[in-house]
């Protein structure tokens, strides 16, 4: 019995991964490529965020003043 494995490739260009997928493809290797659930702005905010929380450029709001905000 063929002992199958999953790798994950994450290739830092399209131009790579286009390379890697046809390599696949004229192998007859059998791939998934499965998207990020997350678009790439979304988690650049996101690294943001936790770096001005990290630099303690962030601010403490009352409670009661919560509405003044949103």
């Amino acid at each position: 019995m063929l002992n199958m494995s999953t790798l994950i490739i994450q290739p830092d260009s399209k131009e790579k991964l286009s390379i890697i997928k046809a390599f696949l493809k004229a192998m007859k290797i059998s791939f998934v490529e499965e998207k990020p659930p997350y678009s790439s702005e979304f988690v650049a905010k996101i690294r943001q965020g936790d770096e001005d929380i990290k630099a303690g450029r962030t601010k403490k709001i009352n409670l009661d003043d919560i509405c003044e905000y949103s």
